[in-house]
């Protein structure tokens, strides 16, 4: 299913997890340099076999806090090419922002899952490909508890209705065709909404990620 191979580090503290992931990845294609169980055996993982894409959860050893999430964001500050796709059974939109924020002068994708929450395996591996390939993917869970909690600050209170729900289709990894097809309007129509996103954000093409800054002040406000 996979249309190319990427080199994978696996983070995940669960055994039995763990090992269905690895055969499950390497069904499809793709090479798990290393499947490890600690995120200090992550860093090492990582500066040992330099992979494509970190697959990683928050919660891990030795300190069962945010441990897992802490040593992806430290590789991203020594790789800025490496891609990130956490997946959690937490749905914490601070977790989801703060790996967001770790991408701000990055190259690499950045995903944010949560576990129970993947709809099937195409699923995941379509995941898998748009993060590895540069793509940031966030669960719609994530979503919508950042759209219940937040009051629009200033800079998004300058879009329209329209621009907020495809500036919110943006924040889960939609690409434009997938946010033409969710609202039902051409692709040439999300383009324009896109440029007034970034026109009233006051993102310019010099700032390089745009989407992903456009994102930033979505999930912040």
């Amino acid at each position: 299913m996979a249309n190319t191979r990427f080199r994978i580090v696996l983070a995940e503290d669960a055994v039995l997890l763990r090992d269905g992931l690895v055969e499950l990845l390497e069904r499809f294609g793709h090479e798990v340099v290393a499947a490890v169980g600690d995120s200090r055996d992550l860093i090492k993982a990582v500066e040992q076999h330099r992979p494509d894409i970190v697959v990683t959860d928050v919660r891990m050893p030795p300190d069962f806090n945010d441990d897992g999430l802490r040593s992806a964001m430290e590789l991203r500050g020594r790789y800025p090419e490496l891609a990130v796709l956490v997946l959690t059974q937490y749905a914490a939109t601070a977790y989801a922002c703060e790996l967001l924020e770790s991408g701000e002068h990055s190259r690499g994708g950045l995903g944010y899952l949560l576990k129970d929450r993947i709809g099937g395996v195409s699923e995941f591996l379509v995941a898998i490909e748009s993060v590895a390939t540069g793509g940031t993917v966030i669960d719609q869970e994530v979503v919508w508890q950042l759209l219940r909690r937040r009051q629009m600050n200033e800079p998004l209170s300058r879009l329209t209705s329209r621009e907020q729900e495809v500036l919110g289709l943006m924040a889960e990894g939609k690409t434009n065709a997938a946010v033409a097809e969710a609202l039902n309007v051409s692709q040439p129509t999300v383009a324009k909404n896109i440029g007034n996103i970034f026109l009233k954000l006051g993102l310019s093409e010099g700032d390089g990620h745009r989407r992903v800054l456009a994102v930033l002040t979505y999930l912040r406000s």
